[in-house]
């Protein structure tokens, strides 16, 4: 097949790319700069999802599309990407003849109010309308969001102490899923993606600390009320049916060793 991965070089699409590429699919990789290293069997197109610039000839030709693109932020620095982007990218997709759009979503956004949630919740919309057919996938918070905002608190001698359940994954087993998807084709609204622990917020914050070897007090941090109800019902932990899989939070930083906090570019990178 032919694949393009939209944001094919992020926290996310790097290991869309290599997984695609690794079980023979031809790869393109669509973003605004070219990568300095492709791994062989993929090809960069440049694109840019704000205004449409070269979306037409990177996706002509195309089976299939991943959509790993992001900004972070808050809803209204985000969407110009995730849902005015998106809505451009279908439309030149449905142009191309593309059979599949496959979409990555976040776990808990139609219970959360946050203004980046319900972007996502918008872009899902646009994607269910759109002429294109599709494939939704909602997945948990990234191993490498928990560690940027943990390593974020640190430096003022404190990490978060609350309470509420998550369920961290390991994004490289996302991009199996993600891939596995493309292969059997629309399915709609897939089953939730999560990491294989679900622990408060506040756990593995303390585990963060022992792991690193930072001394951190853990403290409360004030949220508004309606996100704080809908965190503590476990609205970011998928119910029955979802996927599970990866490395758990603790092994996963087990296994990185010492690697910088993520760049904040990358900070809500669901994702999350």
């Amino acid at each position: 097949m032919e694949i393009a991965v939209v944001g094919g070089t992020g926290t996310l699409g790097r290991p869309v790319v290599l997984g695609l590429v690794a079980r023979g699919h031809a790869v393109r990789v669509l973003t605004r700069s070219a990568p300095a290293v492709l791994p062989p069997g993929a090809e960069h197109r440049a694109i840019d999802l704000e205004t449409g610039a070269g979306l037409g000839d990177a996706l002509a030709g195309v089976d299939a599309v991943v959509d790993a693109a992001n900004r972070a932020g808050s809803g209204r620095t985000a969407a110009p990407v995730i849902v005015a982007g998106t809505r451009r990218l279908l439309t030149a997709a449905a142009h191309a003849g593309v059979g599949h759009h496959v979409a990555v979503s976040i776990v808990g956004i139609d219970a959360v109010p946050l203004s980046y949630y319900r972007a996502k919740l918008s872009q899902e919309d646009a994607v269910e309308r759109s002429a294109v057919p599709w494939s939704i996938v909602r997945a948990t918070q990234f191993h490498e969001l928990l560690h940027w905002g943990f390593g974020l608190t640190a430096r003022a001698g404190f990490v978060p102490g609350l309470r509420f359940p998550v369920a961290p994954l390991d994004p490289r087993f996302l991009a199996g899923v993600l891939a596995d998807a493309v292969v059997r084709g629309p399915g709609g609204r897939l089953a939730p993606v999560a990491g294989p622990q679900v622990a408060p917020l506040g756990e593995l914050a303390r585990t963060w600390a022992r792991v690193r070897g930072r001394r951190a007090v853990p403290l409360p941090l004030p949220l508004p009320r309606g996100a704080r109800r809908a965190l503590a019902a476990g609205a970011l932990v998928p119910g029955h049916g979802a996927v599970t899989g990866g490395p758990s939070f603790g092994d996963w930083l087990r296994a990185a060793g010492e690697p910088g906090p993520p760049a904040r570019a990358r900070a809500a990178e669901v994702v999350g």
